[in-house]
């Protein structure tokens, strides 16, 4: 494990192979609430084809945990805004003070929408990025109209009501339990494969220390941010959609609409029992992916 200095804050990060002769690398970017540790199956397949670095995004892992900064709030010296902007600056920061050569970012669930941020921050520095059961973000407000109307209804209230730390402390108490942990990775791993003591314990830990609760005060808050599909719209390297068939979050045949009719999306492989997190569940069948996608890159 590595620390890097980022701003006022520490960023934990971690990397495998060292092949200095290839002309790319390769980051991995967790989703919410995991942290590097995420991809265990994976980063140690990838470095053995170029030089593959997982992060922690501020707010997780190792990483620091600032106190979250909400929009129209006054904001303190080291408060940090957790959302895709400031996240995708860290990444591509990241990768220009430290990688400092092309990348493949390979984001899975939050971790896509700030791979497809960061790509667009680093430009010619970004040559491919793989969605990994994407965050299609279901409650942002450009997506009230797919909601019923009683949930538009009730939006206002929502947000004011999320907004009160006490009640995002007391949430947050709730859903970093064990129990709870152990209930939702069920979900999230409907085959039930590799959800082992490792998995909870690297997803319990991070959530023990003070600061966890802030990313969760800070996520729960974003009403009105990035979405998938208009990031892409005008991206044009090439975006590769990894699937499980049994996501219960990110429905595939919201996938299966992206794969045709955005211009950069150029291939959608499912991955069958498997849910959201398909690189951790199912990594016998997503890292000859993953592989193909880089060696095409390289």
């Amino acid at each position: 494990m590595h620390i890097w200095q980022w701003k006022q804050w520490e960023v934990s990060w971690s990397s495998c192979g060292n092949d200095e002769e290839s002309s790319i690398a390769v980051l991995l970017i967790h989703g919410f609430g995991a942290c590097k540790e995420h991809w265990r199956f994976n980063q140690p397949e990838l470095g053995k084809l170029t030089t593959c670095y997982a992060i922690d995004l501020l707010g997780f892992g190792n990483s620091s945990q600032p106190r979250a900064s909400l929009k129209g709030e006054k904001k303190q010296l080291k408060d940090f805004s957790y959302d895709f902007d400031t996240w995708a600056l860290q990444v591509a920061d990241f990768c220009q003070e430290i990688i400092q050569k092309p990348v493949v970012l390979i984001g899975n669930s939050i971790g896509g929408i700030i791979a497809l941020r960061a790509s667009q921050l680093l430009k010619d520095h970004c040559c491919r990025v793989v969605l990994i059961s994407c965050a299609t973000r279901a409650l942002d407000d450009k997506r009230l109209i797919d909601q019923p109307q009683w949930v538009r209804l009730t939006r206002p209230w929502l947000k004011k009501l999320v907004s009160q730390r006490w009640l995002s402390r007391n949430l947050f108490r709730n859903a970093a339990s064990p129990g709870v942990i152990k209930r939702v990775l069920k979900q999230a791993y409907p085959s039930g494969r590799n959800v082992d003591k490792e998995l909870i314990k690297l997803l319990e830990k991070p959530s023990k220390r003070t600061g966890a609760p802030e990313s969760f005060h800070g996520f729960i808050n974003l009403f009105d941010d990035y979405l998938a599909p208009q990031l892409m719209e005008n991206l044009k390297i090439p975006v590769h959609l990894i699937w499980g068939k049994n996501d219960p979050w990110e429905p595939l045949k919201i996938a299966q609409h992206w794969n045709a009719s955005i211009p950069c999306i150029r291939s959608l492989d499912v991955i069958a029992n498997a849910g959201h997190c398909p690189h951790d569940e199912a990594p016998k069948e997503v890292n000859p992916l993953l592989l193909k996608i880089v060696q095409e890159a390289i």
